[in-house]
């Protein structure tokens, strides 16, 4: 049937002011993942339930489509594992490519205590374990806060990524972005800004350098991992998250993935246990 060209030019303007409309109304997303850790729960005897339970949150992300995932450490149980990070990459290979997809470094990856070789399997295994990407109205930040954590046997590269983060942390005020954001393994604090030294947390000396660092440069958010649990705490305008695990969970959360959204108001998240996924990016129902 051909179509009268007025009538013709109506209806695409239509569709067109409907397709305007519609992603209008659709927030900025991105999803994050922590401690898909292939080999915890049989003390590295196997994976099989890591593997279950990374590919359905992988499902989960390719149908959600969000600008951007984050894996926020602890990618392997036992680091330089061959097997462990063979299933790793095969699974994280699922995520659609037009998905972008960062890492950061768990001290499952490059151990409890960091060395130079470590570091550098770490490097070559899975690429840089800090550095930053840009993404719609957010400017990430991805530290390797391991280096922070257990800097004995590596100070010289706890050092230069001091130095590296205050130079990012200019380039990303002066970049107009909307939100700063900080992405890393360890949660700063897990309470109080003030509190001990913790396995969970970034030592004081580190924390409070880092916190300033923060402050200055008008970041507002820090999205963790490693408790395996689910946290939140506050500095000043500096919100602090430590989100639940793909793999094994140690508290009263279950296994799941975070959601976050950039809204009017700022920045929105939740998170979901594999039961309570979202049909969809947005609304954030809290």
């Amino acid at each position: 049937m051909k179509m009268n060209g007025k009538f013709g030019i109506w209806i695409t303007v239509l569709l067109g002011g409907l397709l305007i409309s519609y992603a209008q109304q659709q927030p900025f997303s991105f999803v994050l993942l922590s401690d898909t850790q292939l080999g915890m729960y049989t003390g590295d005897k196997g994976f099989a339930q890591e593997t279950a339970n990374f590919e359905f949150c992988v499902a989960a992300v390719n149908r959600l489509k969000p600008a951007f995932v984050v894996i926020l450490g602890d990618l392997v149980n036992k680091a330089g594992d061959p097997a462990q990070i063979k299933e790793y990459k095969r699974i994280a290979r699922l995520i659609n490519p037009a998905i972008p997809v960062y890492e950061a470094a768990g001290n499952h990856d490059v151990g409890n205590e960091p060395t130079e070789e470590s570091l550098a399997l770490y490097r070559k295994t899975f690429g840089r374990d800090y550095y930053s990407f840009r993404a719609g109205p957010v400017y990430g930040i991805v530290l390797d806060s391991v280096l922070m954590h257990t800097p004995k046997n590596v100070p010289g590269a706890c050092q230069e990524q001091q130095i590296w983060l205050q130079k990012e942390l200019e380039k990303a005020k002066g970049s107009g972005l909307q939100h700063i954001v900080l992405f890393q393994h360890h949660p700063v604090f897990l309470q109080d800004p003030e509190e001990p030294d913790r396995y969970e947390n970034i030592p004081r000396a580190q924390r409070q350098v880092l916190l300033e660092l923060l402050l200055q440069y008008g970041v507002h958010h820090v999205f963790a991992g490693h408790t395996h649990k689910n946290i939140a705490a506050q500095a000043g305008s500096i919100e602090i998250v430590a989100t639940g695990p793909v793999g094994k969970p140690l508290g009263k959360d279950g296994s799941g993935i975070r959601v976050a959204a950039v809204t009017d108001s700022g920045m929105e998240h939740r998170y979901y246990e594999f039961g309570m996924m979202p049909e969809r990016l947005a609304p954030l129902h809290k």
